[in-house]
């Protein structure tokens, strides 16, 4: 119980966790850049233009940051360059497609949010090719 109560950790449990929400939110991403990649020709012209490029090359950037970056994340590869576009997309999801409900239709793009801006911040942890690459 005292342990359970304990603001101390170590070294391996913070690395496991980093490790845990990387893959975690790597693999729970992908789903949503894959369902927009085979709805292409039905989304490409009603996707949200948040960069004022158009809504096709938003799509495209949108696909970019789903599907790429959430591998890169997920192998910790470049991990902390690979979760800057999925904070823009998240950020974009959340402030402009669902008008900053948080609590609402915006729930997941607020989680999804918060978790990379903690890997961000955070890094890659040990167990990641970053570490392997001395980076």
């Amino acid at each position: 119980m005292k342990k359970l109560l304990s603001t101390d950790y170590s070294s391996w449990a913070f690395n496991a966790a980093l490790f845990i929400l990387r893959i975690s939110l790597g693999l729970m991403m992908l789903p949503h850049g894959y369902g927009k990649l085979i709805r292409f020709g039905d989304l490409q012209h009603r996707f949200t233009n948040f960069l004022g490029l158009g809504s096709t090359l938003s799509l495209g950037l949108t696909l970019f940051a789903e599907l790429v970056c959430s591998v890169f994340i997920i192998i910790g590869l470049f991990t902390r360059f690979s979760v800057i576009p999925l904070i823009v997309v998240m950020s974009v999801a959340l402030f402009k497609s669902h008008g900053g409900d948080i609590f609402g239709d915006g729930e997941k793009a607020g989680l999804f949010l918060a978790g990379f801006i903690t890997i961000l911040l955070v890094g890659p942890g040990k167990a990641s090719v970053d570490r392997l690459m001395g980076k």
